[in-house]
């Protein structure tokens, strides 16, 4: 499984890459905070692979980047290879890029 680390995914934003983010927690999580993207919750994420570009890099993101990582394996799987995980999710992105995000 192939990973990203906070500061790679905000080179990516910094250079204006041509990137699909894509966050698979549940709503409300997204209410408590967002680095934005385009929210799949986990358990739709099959139902709607058709979203998910095979044409550009795909970085998966969660909470930890437990479920992020699940999801990027499951994908590998149907064929993706250009699908990335955030290393240690949104709180290591809190911790180390955007220190204004809730922590929760």
């Amino acid at each position: 499984m192939k990973e990203i680390t906070p500061q790679e995914l905000k080179n990516l934003r910094d250079n204006k890459a041509d990137f699909q983010l894509i966050d698979v927690r549940e709503p409300f999580e997204v209410e408590i905070t967002t680095i934005g993207g385009e929210l799949i919750p986990m358990g739709e994420v099959v139902d709607n692979l058709k979203r998910i570009n095979k044409n550009k890099q795909v970085v998966v993101y969660c909470k930890s980047g437990k479920r992020s990582a699940a999801i990027v394996q499951m994908l590998e799987q149907q064929g993706y290879d250009n699908v990335f995980n955030l290393k240690g999710g949104i709180l290591a992105y809190a911790d180390t890029i955007d220190k204004s995000l809730t922590k929760y």
